[in-house]
């Protein structure tokens, strides 16, 4: 769904009284009774139906019958309006810009903290599907009410922002992640090419290493990142990669780490023999390159992330993943496609032998150079700065 704001400001705390009491009888009731609200909102009674009405206007909460009682639910725009209230009062998040990015499970924004940096912000919303994806999910959905979903995502954030922090402490190319409130997570603005829209590298053996090297020194440390692939590298124009998006990250302890393993792996050889023509007979495999040498997967757990709450994204990924399977041929067929397209419309001038070379003297060389020229437009010019936006909003209570 679309982050709207506009109407933020108009909200008062009476209003987030209710707001917030409903979603705090989302925890028991997929359909919180309006006595509940009463009670838990504590304010006048007359107020309380004034701001639900309000409310239901503006779909933060949606009215449901039921044949018991009637009752409201959180919708996710109530949930985002909470996360954004949260952080706004912590200063990390006084104005919003710009959607810079929408994934399967997360909507991107630029926005800017009290002191006007530039943040990222990372909205996480699991459970969303798409048209092509609603028959196959069915069975899945049947199970799972709009309360659930948003738990999901408030785990998923919380993951995220427990393994970016334990990573960033330990030398780990990965966003700086500054405060999350429920599902969302402000981080570092990178100003970066995704390694999607980077047509061309200099020395793609050297940039090959070093993302192999990154999933190595992952292994080594406790840690698989289960998604590494073309959408969750950014390179900047110096070469250097940063890693993001870790919802799916797991220990190397994990039952089916070594397949989490090979399949990150596998990602990046199909992708530069794809897209890059370059393809080598290197590549780390998990019995004999992921030795444990630090345990930063129980650092992780020591900062608040327990078990419990991992076995429920673990289960719910697991789940998505069968799903997946089927529609994984077609999105092959699709990438496949693509591919040859633009290898079709770029002119080789080397031999098919140095396109494929090994990681031999190559791999000794200075860092790769993503030329601009032969980039997609950067991410940051795509950016319009947060106080020149035209969708700017300051946030206040």
């Amino acid at each position: 769904m679309k982050l709207e704001v506009k109407t933020l400001r108009y909200l008062t705390s009476d209003d987030f009284r209710v707001l917030t009491a409903v979603e705090m009888g989302s925890k028991n009731h997929e359909i919180v009774p309006v006595h509940l609200i009463i009670q838990t909102a504590n304010i006048r009674h007359g107020n309380v139906q004034r701001c639900i009405a309000e409310l239901a206007r503006r779909n933060l909460v949606a009215k449901e019958c039921t044949s018991k009682y009637d009752g409201y639910r959180l919708t996710y725009g109530g949930y985002d309006y909470l996360a954004l209230r949260a952080l706004s009062k912590r200063g990390t998040v006084v104005s919003v810009g710009n959607q810079i990015g929408v994934g399967k499970e997360s909507d991107i924004h630029v926005v800017a903290d009290a002191d006007g940096h530039e943040r990222v912000l990372k909205i996480h919303r699991l459970g969303r599907t798409s048209f092509r994806t609603v028959k196959n999910n069915r069975d899945y959905l049947q199970g799972r009410h709009t309360a659930s979903w948003m738990y999901l995502s408030r785990l998923s954030a919380t993951k995220e922002v427990a393994f970016m922090r334990v990573l960033k402490e330990h030398g780990f190319p990965v966003p700086i992640p500054y405060d999350h409130s429920r599902h969302c997570v402000v981080m570092e603005f990178v100003d970066a090419f995704p390694l999607r829209q980077i047509t061309e590298v200099a020395q793609p053996g050297k940039l090959y290493a070093e993302l192999m090297d990154l999933i190595v020194r992952l292994a080594q440390s406790g840690l698989i990142h289960g998604d590494f692939n073309e959408f969750n590298i950014l390179i900047k124009e110096s070469g250097v990669p940063t890693l993001i998006d870790f919802p799916q990250m797991v220990s190397t302890s994990h039952a089916n780490a070594e397949f989490y393993f090979n399949r990150d792996v596998e990602c990046i050889r199909t992708y530069f023999r794809r897209r890059y023509r370059y393809e080598s007979a290197l590549y780390p495999k998990f019995t004999r390159d992921a030795t444990r040498e630090f345990s930063l997967d129980v650092k992780v757990s020591a900062s608040g992330f327990n078990r419990k709450q991992l076995k429920e994204l673990d289960e719910y990924y697991a789940e998505r993943g069968e799903i997946a399977e089927g529609e994984g041929s077609e999105d092959e067929d699709e990438e496949s496609s693509d591919d040859q397209e633009e290898e079709d419309g770029t002119e080789s001038e080397t031999g098919s032998e140095e396109q494929t070379t090994s990681d031999g003297e190559e791999g000794k060389t200075k860092p790769p150079t993503a030329t601009p020229t032969t980039m997609s437009v950067p991410l940051a010019d795509e950016l319009v700065a947060v106080d020149k936006a035209v969708d700017a909003l300051t946030i206040s209570d």
